[in-house]
Protein backbone atom coordinates (compact mmCIF):
# COMPACT_ATOMS: atom_id res chain seq x y z
CA UNK A 1 0.00 0.00 0.00
CA UNK A 2 1.50 3.55 -0.98
CA UNK A 3 0.25 6.71 1.69
CA UNK A 4 -1.39 9.37 -0.16
CA UNK A 5 -2.55 12.95 1.39
CA UNK A 6 -5.24 15.67 0.98
CA UNK A 7 -6.70 18.06 3.15
CA UNK A 8 -8.81 15.82 5.50
CA UNK A 9 -5.99 13.90 5.76
CA UNK A 10 -3.97 10.40 4.93
CA UNK A 11 -4.93 7.29 3.50
CA UNK A 12 -3.75 4.02 1.85
CA UNK A 13 -4.05 3.24 -2.15
CA UNK A 14 -3.32 0.09 -2.88
CA UNK A 15 0.47 0.28 -4.43
CA UNK A 16 -0.41 -0.81 -8.29
CA UNK A 17 -4.40 1.36 -8.03
CA UNK A 18 -3.68 3.77 -11.03
CA UNK A 19 -6.12 5.93 -9.15
CA UNK A 20 -5.42 8.22 -6.03
CA UNK A 21 -6.65 9.12 -2.51
CA UNK A 22 -9.91 10.99 -3.76
CA UNK A 23 -11.09 8.34 -5.81
CA UNK A 24 -9.95 5.76 -2.41
CA UNK A 25 -12.08 7.94 -0.79
CA UNK A 26 -14.92 7.93 -2.86
CA UNK A 27 -15.21 4.44 -2.99
CA UNK A 28 -15.62 4.29 0.35
CA UNK A 29 -18.44 6.33 0.14
CA UNK A 30 -20.62 5.61 -2.86
CA UNK A 31 -21.76 2.37 -3.70
CA UNK A 32 -25.90 2.34 -3.72
CA UNK A 33 -25.65 2.78 -7.45
CA UNK A 34 -23.73 -0.63 -7.29
CA UNK A 35 -22.11 0.17 -11.02
CA UNK A 36 -19.39 2.27 -12.28
CA UNK A 37 -19.01 5.57 -14.18
CA UNK A 38 -19.91 4.86 -17.88
CA UNK A 39 -17.14 4.24 -20.12
CA UNK A 40 -18.16 6.48 -22.96
CA UNK A 41 -17.97 9.44 -20.23
CA UNK A 42 -14.47 8.03 -19.16
CA UNK A 43 -13.67 8.13 -22.62
CA UNK A 44 -15.02 11.73 -23.39
CA UNK A 45 -13.15 12.83 -19.88
CA UNK A 46 -9.63 11.67 -21.64
CA UNK A 47 -10.47 13.83 -24.72
CA UNK A 48 -11.49 16.94 -22.68
CA UNK A 49 -8.30 16.72 -20.59
CA UNK A 50 -5.87 16.40 -23.84
CA UNK A 51 -7.64 19.48 -25.12
CA UNK A 52 -6.56 21.09 -21.92
CA UNK A 53 -2.84 19.68 -21.67
CA UNK A 54 -2.25 20.39 -25.30
CA UNK A 55 -4.26 24.32 -24.85
CA UNK A 56 -2.10 25.04 -21.51
CA UNK A 57 1.24 23.44 -23.39
CA UNK A 58 0.50 26.17 -25.94
CA UNK A 59 0.14 28.47 -23.45
CA UNK A 60 3.29 27.58 -21.49
CA UNK A 61 1.44 27.30 -18.57
CA UNK A 62 2.55 23.27 -18.88
CA UNK A 63 6.55 21.91 -19.41
CA UNK A 64 6.12 20.79 -22.64
CA UNK A 65 7.21 17.06 -20.95
CA UNK A 66 4.52 16.83 -18.51
CA UNK A 67 1.84 18.08 -21.13
CA UNK A 68 3.11 15.47 -23.59
CA UNK A 69 2.97 12.50 -21.09
CA UNK A 70 -0.46 13.46 -19.97
CA UNK A 71 -1.46 14.06 -23.97
CA UNK A 72 -0.47 10.26 -24.10
CA UNK A 73 -1.98 8.83 -21.31
CA UNK A 74 -5.39 10.66 -22.00
CA UNK A 75 -4.91 8.28 -25.30
CA UNK A 76 -4.68 5.20 -23.49
CA UNK A 77 -7.82 6.16 -21.65
CA UNK A 78 -9.58 7.64 -24.66
CA UNK A 79 -9.01 4.38 -26.37
CA UNK A 80 -11.15 2.19 -23.87
CA UNK A 81 -7.84 1.23 -21.74
CA UNK A 82 -7.51 1.08 -17.94
CA UNK A 83 -11.22 0.26 -17.72
CA UNK A 84 -10.99 -1.15 -14.00
CA UNK A 85 -9.15 2.14 -12.91
CA UNK A 86 -12.67 3.77 -13.06
CA UNK A 87 -14.41 2.29 -10.32
CA UNK A 88 -16.12 4.80 -8.65
CA UNK A 89 -20.01 4.69 -8.55
CA UNK A 90 -22.00 6.09 -11.33
CA UNK A 91 -24.43 7.97 -8.64
CA UNK A 92 -21.95 9.98 -6.02
CA UNK A 93 -21.96 13.07 -4.24
CA UNK A 94 -20.07 15.93 -5.47
CA UNK A 95 -21.63 16.99 -8.89
CA UNK A 96 -19.39 14.29 -10.40
CA UNK A 97 -16.16 15.81 -8.64
CA UNK A 98 -15.52 12.26 -7.38
CA UNK A 99 -15.25 11.07 -11.22
CA UNK A 100 -13.02 14.18 -12.75
CA UNK A 101 -10.61 13.14 -9.67
CA UNK A 102 -10.08 9.72 -10.63
CA UNK A 103 -10.08 11.01 -14.07
CA UNK A 104 -7.21 13.26 -13.28
CA UNK A 105 -5.39 10.46 -10.92
CA UNK A 106 -5.20 7.97 -13.50
CA UNK A 107 -3.68 10.04 -16.25
CA UNK A 108 -1.73 11.38 -13.22
CA UNK A 109 0.26 8.16 -12.70
CA UNK A 110 -0.04 6.95 -16.28
CA UNK A 111 1.90 10.29 -17.23
CA UNK A 112 4.17 9.73 -13.85
CA UNK A 113 4.64 5.80 -15.56
CA UNK A 114 5.50 7.34 -18.59
CA UNK A 115 8.19 9.62 -17.38
CA UNK A 116 10.05 7.09 -15.50
CA UNK A 117 8.66 7.44 -11.88
CA UNK A 118 5.88 5.15 -9.06
CA UNK A 119 2.19 6.01 -8.75
CA UNK A 120 1.42 8.64 -6.16
CA UNK A 121 4.90 10.46 -7.17
CA UNK A 122 2.63 13.54 -7.56
CA UNK A 123 6.28 15.90 -7.84
CA UNK A 124 6.47 14.70 -11.25
CA UNK A 125 2.57 15.08 -12.27
CA UNK A 126 0.08 15.91 -9.83
CA UNK A 127 -3.60 15.95 -10.42
CA UNK A 128 -4.84 19.18 -9.62
CA UNK A 129 -1.89 20.97 -10.56
CA UNK A 130 -1.22 19.76 -13.96
CA UNK A 131 -3.82 17.40 -15.20
CA UNK A 132 -6.58 19.88 -13.92
CA UNK A 133 -4.90 22.91 -14.44
CA UNK A 134 -7.57 25.64 -15.53
CA UNK A 135 -10.56 23.25 -14.67
CA UNK A 136 -13.53 22.73 -12.47
CA UNK A 137 -15.67 19.58 -12.63
CA UNK A 138 -18.29 22.14 -13.59
CA UNK A 139 -16.91 22.41 -16.62
CA UNK A 140 -15.39 19.34 -17.56
CA UNK A 141 -18.01 17.22 -16.52
CA UNK A 142 -20.62 18.79 -18.71
CA UNK A 143 -18.40 18.82 -21.69
CA UNK A 144 -17.14 15.28 -21.20
CA UNK A 145 -21.33 14.48 -21.25
CA UNK A 146 -22.20 16.61 -24.16
CA UNK A 147 -19.46 14.73 -26.19
CA UNK A 148 -20.55 11.08 -24.85
CA UNK A 149 -23.90 12.33 -25.53
CA UNK A 150 -23.40 13.37 -29.26
CA UNK A 151 -21.08 10.07 -30.25
CA UNK A 152 -24.24 8.00 -29.35
CA UNK A 153 -26.69 10.44 -30.69
CA UNK A 154 -25.32 9.42 -33.95
CA UNK A 155 -25.15 5.93 -33.56
CA UNK A 156 -28.26 5.88 -32.21
CA UNK A 157 -29.86 8.21 -35.53
CA UNK A 158 -27.48 5.67 -37.79
CA UNK A 159 -29.42 2.36 -36.38
CA UNK A 160 -32.94 3.98 -36.33
CA UNK A 161 -32.38 5.01 -40.26
CA UNK A 162 -31.38 1.49 -40.68
CA UNK A 163 -34.53 0.25 -38.82
CA UNK A 164 -36.50 2.44 -41.38
CA UNK A 165 -35.15 1.38 -43.69
CA UNK A 166 -35.87 -2.68 -42.98
CA UNK A 167 -39.45 -1.75 -41.93
CA UNK A 168 -39.81 0.07 -45.47
CA UNK A 169 -38.37 -2.87 -47.26
CA UNK A 170 -41.23 -4.90 -45.69
CA UNK A 171 -43.65 -2.29 -46.40
CA UNK A 172 -42.90 -3.19 -50.58
CA UNK A 173 -42.78 -6.65 -50.01
CA UNK A 174 -45.83 -7.33 -47.70
CA UNK A 175 -48.03 -4.37 -50.16
CA UNK A 176 -50.17 -7.24 -51.45
CA UNK A 177 -50.46 -8.91 -48.28
CA UNK A 178 -54.73 -7.56 -47.89
CA UNK A 179 -55.77 -8.26 -44.10
CA UNK A 180 -57.52 -7.09 -41.35
CA UNK A 181 -57.25 -3.49 -39.91
CA UNK A 182 -58.45 -3.23 -36.25
CA UNK A 183 -59.20 -0.26 -34.15
CA UNK A 184 -59.54 -0.78 -30.67
CA UNK A 185 -58.68 -4.33 -30.92
CA UNK A 186 -61.48 -4.41 -32.45
CA UNK A 187 -62.57 -5.60 -36.72
CA UNK A 188 -62.42 -1.86 -38.51
CA UNK A 189 -61.18 -1.82 -42.00
CA UNK A 190 -59.50 -3.91 -44.76
CA UNK A 191 -55.85 -2.70 -44.84
CA UNK A 192 -52.65 -4.02 -46.49
CA UNK A 193 -50.12 -5.85 -44.06
CA UNK A 194 -47.49 -3.94 -45.84
CA UNK A 195 -49.08 -0.46 -44.64
CA UNK A 196 -48.71 -1.63 -41.32
CA UNK A 197 -45.09 -1.85 -41.53
CA UNK A 198 -44.82 1.39 -43.60
CA UNK A 199 -46.40 3.27 -40.45
CA UNK A 200 -43.93 2.24 -38.50
CA UNK A 201 -41.62 3.10 -41.01
CA UNK A 202 -42.96 6.63 -40.43
CA UNK A 203 -42.68 7.20 -37.00
CA UNK A 204 -39.29 5.55 -36.99
CA UNK A 205 -37.91 8.21 -39.56
CA UNK A 206 -39.35 10.82 -36.85
CA UNK A 207 -37.38 9.89 -34.40
CA UNK A 208 -34.34 9.58 -36.34
CA UNK A 209 -34.81 13.43 -37.80
CA UNK A 210 -35.94 14.73 -33.85
CA UNK A 211 -32.75 12.85 -32.42
CA UNK A 212 -30.31 12.94 -35.15
CA UNK A 213 -31.67 17.16 -34.84
CA UNK A 214 -30.95 17.11 -30.91
CA UNK A 215 -26.99 17.42 -31.67
CA UNK A 216 -27.43 21.11 -32.57
CA UNK A 217 -27.83 22.34 -28.98
CA UNK A 218 -25.23 19.50 -27.72
CA UNK A 219 -22.40 21.02 -29.42
CA UNK A 220 -22.02 24.23 -26.64
CA UNK A 221 -19.85 23.61 -24.23
CA UNK A 222 -18.95 25.26 -20.94
CA UNK A 223 -14.99 24.59 -21.30
CA UNK A 224 -13.04 26.97 -20.05
CA UNK A 225 -15.85 28.72 -17.45
CA UNK A 226 -14.07 26.85 -14.39
CA UNK A 227 -16.35 26.87 -11.01
CA UNK A 228 -19.06 28.90 -12.04
CA UNK A 229 -19.18 29.82 -16.08
CA UNK A 230 -17.04 33.08 -14.95
CA UNK A 231 -13.37 31.70 -15.99
CA UNK A 232 -12.46 32.02 -12.86
CA UNK A 233 -8.61 31.30 -11.89
CA UNK A 234 -7.94 30.38 -16.12
CA UNK A 235 -5.93 32.29 -18.45
CA UNK A 236 -8.91 34.06 -20.49
CA UNK A 237 -6.67 33.00 -24.02
CA UNK A 238 -7.23 29.35 -22.32
CA UNK A 239 -10.59 29.87 -22.86
CA UNK A 240 -10.89 29.89 -26.35
CA UNK A 241 -8.18 28.29 -27.46
CA UNK A 242 -9.16 24.99 -25.68
CA UNK A 243 -12.68 24.93 -27.36
CA UNK A 244 -10.69 25.02 -30.57
CA UNK A 245 -8.48 22.18 -29.80
CA UNK A 246 -11.34 19.99 -28.91
CA UNK A 247 -13.33 20.62 -31.87
CA UNK A 248 -9.96 19.52 -33.99
CA UNK A 249 -9.73 16.04 -31.84
CA UNK A 250 -13.42 15.08 -31.45
CA UNK A 251 -14.24 15.86 -35.00
CA UNK A 252 -17.34 17.42 -33.38
CA UNK A 253 -19.19 20.76 -34.17
CA UNK A 254 -18.45 21.78 -30.57
CA UNK A 255 -18.72 25.75 -29.87
CA UNK A 256 -18.00 27.67 -26.77
CA UNK A 257 -20.89 29.04 -24.91
CA UNK A 258 -21.76 32.50 -25.48
CA UNK A 259 -22.34 32.56 -21.55
CA UNK A 260 -20.76 29.66 -19.72
CA UNK A 261 -22.57 30.25 -16.68
CA UNK A 262 -26.08 29.46 -18.16
CA UNK A 263 -24.68 25.78 -18.89
CA UNK A 264 -22.90 25.20 -15.47
CA UNK A 265 -26.20 25.55 -14.20
CA UNK A 266 -28.73 24.77 -16.67
CA UNK A 267 -28.87 21.16 -17.87
CA UNK A 268 -32.42 21.55 -19.95
CA UNK A 269 -30.93 20.43 -23.02
CA UNK A 270 -30.44 16.68 -21.30
CA UNK A 271 -33.96 16.89 -20.79
CA UNK A 272 -34.55 17.77 -24.13
CA UNK A 273 -32.43 14.95 -25.21
CA UNK A 274 -34.35 12.74 -23.01
CA UNK A 275 -37.68 13.44 -24.15
CA UNK A 276 -36.69 12.48 -27.56
CA UNK A 277 -35.43 9.69 -26.54
CA UNK A 278 -38.54 8.85 -24.26
CA UNK A 279 -40.92 9.83 -27.45
CA UNK A 280 -38.41 7.02 -29.49
CA UNK A 281 -39.00 4.51 -26.89
CA UNK A 282 -42.58 4.79 -26.96
CA UNK A 283 -42.67 4.05 -30.82
CA UNK A 284 -40.49 0.97 -29.97
CA UNK A 285 -43.02 -0.17 -27.04
CA UNK A 286 -45.87 0.48 -29.72
CA UNK A 287 -44.40 -1.88 -32.85
CA UNK A 288 -43.26 -4.53 -30.22
CA UNK A 289 -46.53 -4.74 -29.09
CA UNK A 290 -48.04 -4.72 -32.33
CA UNK A 291 -45.73 -7.44 -33.25
CA UNK A 292 -46.36 -9.78 -30.67
CA UNK A 293 -49.86 -8.70 -31.38
CA UNK A 294 -49.66 -10.17 -34.90
CA UNK A 295 -47.46 -13.07 -34.31
CA UNK A 296 -49.63 -14.18 -31.53
CA UNK A 297 -50.70 -17.99 -31.46
CA UNK A 298 -49.23 -19.94 -33.45
CA UNK A 299 -52.76 -21.80 -33.49
CA UNK A 300 -55.11 -19.39 -30.95
CA UNK A 301 -54.02 -16.16 -31.73
CA UNK A 302 -54.10 -13.67 -35.15
CA UNK A 303 -50.67 -15.33 -36.10
CA UNK A 304 -50.92 -12.92 -39.29
CA UNK A 305 -47.24 -12.75 -39.08
CA UNK A 306 -44.30 -15.25 -37.60
CA UNK A 307 -41.35 -14.20 -35.85
CA UNK A 308 -38.18 -16.32 -36.15
CA UNK A 309 -38.01 -18.48 -32.93
CA UNK A 310 -34.99 -17.42 -31.03
CA UNK A 311 -34.81 -20.13 -28.40
CA UNK A 312 -37.59 -22.23 -26.32
CA UNK A 313 -39.83 -20.59 -24.61
CA UNK A 314 -41.19 -22.62 -21.65
CA UNK A 315 -39.36 -25.01 -18.66
CA UNK A 316 -42.80 -26.63 -18.59
CA UNK A 317 -45.11 -26.00 -21.64
CA UNK A 318 -43.90 -28.49 -24.79
CA UNK A 319 -43.57 -26.12 -28.08
CA UNK A 320 -44.05 -23.16 -26.51
CA UNK A 321 -41.76 -20.66 -28.32
CA UNK A 322 -42.10 -16.67 -26.87
CA UNK A 323 -41.60 -13.18 -29.24
CA UNK A 324 -38.37 -12.78 -27.48
CA UNK A 325 -37.10 -10.47 -29.07
CA UNK A 326 -39.75 -7.95 -29.15
CA UNK A 327 -40.14 -8.31 -25.27
CA UNK A 328 -36.61 -7.53 -25.03
CA UNK A 329 -36.79 -4.22 -26.87
CA UNK A 330 -39.91 -3.35 -24.59
CA UNK A 331 -38.00 -3.97 -21.65
CA UNK A 332 -35.17 -1.57 -22.62
CA UNK A 333 -37.64 0.86 -24.10
CA UNK A 334 -39.52 0.63 -20.82
CA UNK A 335 -36.14 1.79 -18.89
CA UNK A 336 -35.84 4.63 -21.50
CA UNK A 337 -39.13 6.22 -20.34
CA UNK A 338 -38.40 5.66 -16.64
CA UNK A 339 -35.04 7.30 -17.03
CA UNK A 340 -36.13 10.28 -18.35
CA UNK A 341 -38.52 10.88 -15.37
CA UNK A 342 -35.37 10.71 -13.44
CA UNK A 343 -33.43 13.38 -15.94
CA UNK A 344 -36.42 15.68 -15.17
CA UNK A 345 -36.55 15.21 -11.56
CA UNK A 346 -32.63 15.66 -11.80
CA UNK A 347 -32.15 18.48 -13.51
CA UNK A 348 -34.81 20.09 -12.06
CA UNK A 349 -33.08 20.00 -8.66
CA UNK A 350 -30.34 21.98 -9.46
CA UNK A 351 -30.03 25.38 -7.31
CA UNK A 352 -28.34 28.56 -8.41
CA UNK A 353 -24.83 27.91 -9.73
CA UNK A 354 -24.84 24.29 -9.98
CA UNK A 355 -26.82 20.95 -10.50
CA UNK A 356 -25.53 18.58 -7.89
CA UNK A 357 -27.05 15.62 -9.67
CA UNK A 358 -25.51 16.08 -13.00
CA UNK A 359 -24.06 12.31 -12.42
CA UNK A 360 -27.38 10.73 -12.26
CA UNK A 361 -28.11 12.80 -15.73
CA UNK A 362 -25.20 11.56 -16.97
CA UNK A 363 -26.51 7.80 -15.99
CA UNK A 364 -29.30 7.88 -17.04
CA UNK A 365 -28.99 10.00 -20.12
CA UNK A 366 -26.19 7.91 -21.80
CA UNK A 367 -27.66 4.49 -20.15
CA UNK A 368 -31.14 5.72 -22.33
CA UNK A 369 -28.89 6.36 -25.38
CA UNK A 370 -26.94 3.02 -25.54
CA UNK A 371 -30.23 1.02 -24.76
CA UNK A 372 -32.35 2.11 -27.72
CA UNK A 373 -29.10 2.10 -29.96
CA UNK A 374 -29.04 -1.58 -29.35
CA UNK A 375 -32.48 -2.56 -29.23
CA UNK A 376 -33.10 -0.86 -32.47
CA UNK A 377 -30.19 -2.79 -34.01
CA UNK A 378 -31.16 -5.97 -32.43
CA UNK A 379 -35.28 -5.59 -33.41
CA UNK A 380 -34.05 -4.83 -37.28
CA UNK A 381 -31.51 -8.06 -37.31
CA UNK A 382 -33.38 -10.30 -35.29
CA UNK A 383 -36.82 -9.28 -35.71
CA UNK A 384 -38.44 -7.27 -38.42
CA UNK A 385 -35.56 -8.63 -41.03
CA UNK A 386 -36.22 -12.40 -40.04
CA UNK A 387 -40.11 -12.55 -39.73
CA UNK A 388 -42.33 -14.17 -42.29
CA UNK A 389 -46.12 -13.13 -43.53
CA UNK A 390 -48.51 -15.49 -43.00
CA UNK A 391 -50.87 -14.28 -46.33
CA UNK A 392 -53.10 -17.67 -45.71
CA UNK A 393 -54.39 -16.19 -42.10
CA UNK A 394 -54.39 -12.29 -43.17
CA UNK A 395 -56.81 -13.69 -45.53
CA UNK A 396 -58.84 -15.55 -43.69
CA UNK A 397 -59.29 -13.63 -41.01
CA UNK A 398 -60.53 -10.93 -42.97
CA UNK A 399 -62.83 -12.47 -45.34
CA UNK A 400 -64.46 -13.71 -41.82
CA UNK A 401 -64.65 -10.52 -40.62
CA UNK A 402 -67.52 -7.82 -40.51
CA UNK A 403 -64.70 -5.14 -41.89
CA UNK A 404 -65.28 -5.53 -45.96
CA UNK A 405 -68.82 -3.87 -45.09
CA UNK A 406 -67.27 -0.41 -44.62
CA UNK A 407 -66.45 -0.50 -48.69
CA UNK A 408 -69.92 -0.84 -49.00
CA UNK A 409 -71.10 2.36 -47.71
CA UNK A 410 -70.77 4.41 -50.86
CA UNK A 411 -72.76 2.15 -53.25
CA UNK A 412 -75.65 1.49 -50.96
CA UNK A 413 -75.44 3.39 -47.95
CA UNK A 414 -74.92 2.70 -43.70
CA UNK A 415 -77.96 1.28 -42.63
CA UNK A 416 -77.75 -0.86 -45.49
CA UNK A 417 -74.11 -1.81 -44.86
CA UNK A 418 -74.27 -2.23 -41.61
CA UNK A 419 -77.47 -4.61 -42.01
CA UNK A 420 -75.00 -6.51 -44.25
CA UNK A 421 -72.75 -6.61 -41.54
CA UNK A 422 -74.96 -7.58 -38.95
CA UNK A 423 -76.34 -10.66 -40.96
CA UNK A 424 -72.54 -11.43 -42.00
CA UNK A 425 -71.78 -12.59 -38.10
CA UNK A 426 -75.31 -14.25 -37.61
CA UNK A 427 -74.72 -15.97 -40.66
CA UNK A 428 -71.59 -17.16 -40.69
CA UNK A 429 -71.38 -16.05 -44.77
CA UNK A 430 -68.88 -13.02 -45.83
CA UNK A 431 -69.97 -9.79 -46.67
CA UNK A 432 -68.90 -10.99 -50.48
CA UNK A 433 -71.08 -13.63 -50.49
CA UNK A 434 -74.06 -12.02 -48.92
CA UNK A 435 -73.77 -8.89 -51.77
CA UNK A 436 -73.16 -11.81 -54.49
CA UNK A 437 -76.43 -13.64 -53.45
CA UNK A 438 -78.59 -10.53 -53.24
CA UNK A 439 -77.69 -9.35 -56.32
CA UNK A 440 -76.94 -5.76 -54.10
CA UNK A 441 -74.47 -5.06 -57.21
CA UNK A 442 -73.25 -5.83 -60.34
CA UNK A 443 -70.46 -8.78 -60.88
CA UNK A 444 -68.02 -6.86 -62.10
CA UNK A 445 -68.24 -3.95 -59.41
CA UNK A 446 -68.27 -6.74 -56.53
CA UNK A 447 -64.72 -8.15 -58.05
CA UNK A 448 -63.37 -5.28 -57.51
CA UNK A 449 -64.75 -4.01 -54.07
CA UNK A 450 -64.25 -7.93 -53.03
CA UNK A 451 -61.23 -9.36 -55.43
CA UNK A 452 -60.79 -12.77 -54.71
CA UNK A 453 -58.32 -14.09 -51.93
CA UNK A 454 -55.54 -16.13 -52.93
CA UNK A 455 -52.74 -16.33 -50.47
Amino acid sequence: MRTERDSLGDLEVPDEALYGIHAQRALGNFGAGGRAVRPELVRAFAVVKKACALAHRELGALPADVADAIAAACDEVAEGRHAAAFPVDALQGGAGTSTNMNVNEVLANLAILRLGGKPGDYARVHPLDHVNRGQSTNDVYPTALRIAAIRLVRELADALARLQEALQKREREFADVPKLGRTQLMDAAPIALGEEFGAWAQAVARDRWRIYKVEERLRQINLGGTAVGTGAAADKRYGFRVAEILRDLTGLGLARAEYPMDLTQNQDVFVETSGLLKACAVNLLKITGDLRLLNSGPRGGLGEIRLEARQVGSSLMPGKVNPVIPEHVAQCAMRAIANDAAIALAAASGQLELNAFLPLIADALLESLALLRDATTILRAKCIETLAADAEACARHLDASTAPALLLVPELGYDAAAALAKEALVSGQSIRSLVAEQKLLPPERIDRLFPERRP
